[in-house]
């Protein structure tokens, strides 16, 4: 009898270990949007690590998950859907976008749900005590230069800022500088925020006087790298992907390098957030539920990693060719999200009053 059973147990081993694979969450169905403000090419990536993750859940948005616009864009499209009362169903399940200040607008109007994340104590950042929104990838504005075209500057007179207040005050730099635009980036806007929060509203008064550019991150490096442009305030990812890409093509480049400026760094710790059933596009908060925590796992932040981001989970590592993540969170200057929200208006106006007039 001994001998039966065991050789019954060997065949039930045997047979499960020719089992395939089964994905972690296969059991997530029905479908799913999300808004997201990230780069398309990480966007594209991130989409191909969810189909992997969630082989039974259906894209949303003509085969992907994600609807992709600037943070500024798509808080004007949401903006639409909600209708005058702020009261009508939009067509995504999630948000994904840059700024966090937008968080705490859609919570007041009532359209987050609430969730639990598992792991919420090994988060890095501070998320809402409600759980309606969690920090999820960290952009870095930082300053980018040209190291080739050092020489050529100073023989012009023009000194490279090491410091986002060089970046302003310095009159040698007055039409070399360029930066994005607060009007439609939501992490510009985060760093406007941040900056005038630090050094008053005169650092647009010095941004203005200084012919800042404002210019899309591609069009910025371009210059850069020509030498038409002395330094950039640019994201760091923008930078780190440009380095990435042409090391992976077998042409390292050496005409970009990102500077941590001395005065700090801006650190935004962009969220995640559902969007209530009621009001969602899918009426599928469990799905949503089940993205949101996987985001947060190691593995979805390794994704994040890969996007060129810093990790909001403690004990992860740094993107490609970054410095420690942890350092920065020391430096970084800081931006009081809820002046980004309640004073929006005032600071954009200003910015136009200021900078692009």
């Amino acid at each position: 009898m001994k001998k039966v059973i065991s050789l019954l147990i060997i065949m039930v081993l045997s047979f499960s270990f020719c089992l395939p694979a089964m994905a972690v969450n296969e059991d997530v169905e029905g479908e799913l949007v999300i808004y997201t403000s990230m780069y398309k090419e990480i966007v594209d990536m991130m989409d191909a690590a969810l189909k992997a993750e969630f082989p039974n859940l259906t894209p949303g948005n003509d085969g992907s998950f994600f609807f992709q616009a600037g943070t500024g864009s798509l808080i004007t499209k949401i903006y639409g859907e909600m209708g005058d009362n702020r009261d009508q169903a939009l067509s995504c399940d999630m948000l994904m976008v840059a700024e966090p200040a937008f968080s705490l607008e859609l919570k007041d109007y009532g359209y987050l749900h609430s969730f639990t994340v598992q792991n919420a104590d090994s988060l890095r950042f501070p998320y809402d005590p409600d759980g309606t929104w969690y920090p999820v990838r960290v952009c870095n504005m930082v300053l980018a230069y040209n190291p080739e075209k050092v020489d050529d500057w100073k023989a012009k007179g023009v000194t490279i800022p090491q410091s986002f207040k060089d970046f302003a005050y310095d009159p040698s730099l007055k039409g070399y500088i360029s930066m994005g635009d607060p009007m439609t980036s939501g992490t510009t806007y985060a760093a406007v925020v941040a900056l005038t929060d630090k050094y008053g509203d005169e650092y647009l008064d010095k941004l203005a006087a200084n012919k800042v550019m404002r210019e899309s991150g591609s069009t910025a490096i371009g210059k850069l790298q020509t030498g038409e442009c002395a330094a950039l305030m640019i994201l760091e990812e923008s930078i780190l992907k440009v380095l990435h890409d042409e090391e992976a093509k077998g042409n390292p480049i050496t005409n970009l390098k990102v500077i941590y400026p001395e005065d700090g760094v801006v650190l935004i710790p962009s969220t995640v957030m559902i969007i209530k059933e009621e009001l969602s596009k899918n009426v599928n908060t469990d799905a949503a539920e089940a993205v949101a925590q996987w985001f947060l796992t190691p593995e979805g932040q390794e994704a994040v990693l890969a996007g060129y981001m810093h990790a909001v989970l403690k004990g992860m590592g740094e993107p490609y060719q970054s410095v420690s993540t942890d350092d920065l969170i020391q430096k970084d200057i800081g931006v009081n999200w809820d002046r980004a929200y309640h004073d929006r208006e005032q600071i954009k106006n200003l910015w136009i009053e200021k900078v692009t007039q």
